[in-house]
């Protein structure tokens, strides 16, 4: 039996604070599915990632970056899992998404490290 984490990232409009400040973060939404919860299962056992689900998505957030490992994916989701499958199932995303290999696709919160990619 997994355990589901809801660290809700959203907050209630009297409670949100606007800075001038740059923000490094990055993430995406899937649509709820048995990919996008087998994703988001492994993500966040991951260090600094926060999943929200909500009624019909899931949202995995992160700061800096955020690494998605083909690999890791399939062994969780128990079928193949590709870099452009992977994208199919992101209904969005927020930062730089950085495809490096086949095996592996990074989210950049920080524009300047993404540009070592291009």
């Amino acid at each position: 039996m997994s355990t589901y984490h809801n660290d809700n990232i959203f907050q209630s409009l009297k409670d949100v604070k606007f800075n001038q400040t740059i923000s490094h973060q990055c993430g995406v939404t899937m649509n709820d599915s048995v990919e996008a919860r087998a994703i988001a299962e492994l993500m966040a056992t991951k260090p600094g990632i926060k999943v929200t689900y909500l009624p019909a998505m899931i949202r995995i957030d992160g700061e800096g970056k955020i690494e998605f490992s083909m690999p890791e994916i399939t062994e969780a989701l128990g079928r193949e899992m590709t870099p452009h499958m992977f994208e199919i199932f992101t209904s969005t995303h927020y930062g730089r998404m950085v495809m490096l290999d086949d095996d592996t696709v990074v989210l950049f919160g920080d524009m300047d490290a993404a540009l070592a990619y291009e």
